[in-house]
């Protein structure tokens, strides 16, 4: 392929990028932006709410609006119907996570973002099985699975990565991972 035609279409796809980047209304599906270079998508089953999604939150170094808050829309507190704000990290650590794996199964969500009055009645009635400070209520951690892959390997992929905490619960079948401080139980 000649350069002037490896440049145009690199010049092409940067520019489709940044203007899907900052909200600018083209005709780009999923499809066609999960198509781009250093798109980076996801897919979630919500365990409580039957919701799915499927979603390419970022493209290169820029996260897309309006993914973002359909990921806040979906991650919201189920008790309460809160929609708090997902940090972006938490979904490029998601996303790290199963490149990692190797899978392509979408993460099974347990528990999102939590409202402080449902962490308060979590933690009341678990026998303080929850953080009063959880990091849930920032938007800085998830509860998950992946169907077909062990608890165990689903642990031991966020534990390599080094980018927050990550919590094992076996009796639970979750694995809780957050952008807080690297720390591990």
């Amino acid at each position: 392929m000649p350069n002037s035609v490896k440049h145009s279409r690199r010049l092409f796809l940067s520019h489709a990028a940044r203007l899907a980047v900052a909200g600018a209304v083209l005709p780009l599906t999923r499809p066609a932006l999960a198509s781009l270079p250093d798109a980076r998508s996801l897919e979630f089953d919500h365990t409580h709410t039957g919701e799915r999604i499927s979603i390419v939150f970022a493209v290169g170094n820029h996260y897309v609006p309006d993914a973002l808050n359909v990921v806040n829309r979906f991650l919201r507190d189920h008790y309460s119907g809160e929609v708090g704000k997902i940090d972006p990290q938490l979904l490029d650590l998601l996303f790290r996570t199963r490149q990692e794996l190797g899978s392509d199964q979408p993460f099974h969500v347990i528990s999102g973002y939590r409202c402080p009055t449902t962490n308060t009645k979590l933690r009341n009635g678990r026998g303080g099985g929850v953080a009063r400070n959880s990091l849930h209520m920032q938007g800085k951690a998830i509860d998950i699975r992946i169907p077909g892959v062990p608890l165990s390997d689903l642990r031991d992929a966020a534990t390599s990565l080094n980018l927050g905490g990550v919590g094992f619960y076996q009796r639970d079948k979750f694995v809780h991972v957050d952008t807080g401080k690297v720390r591990y139980w």
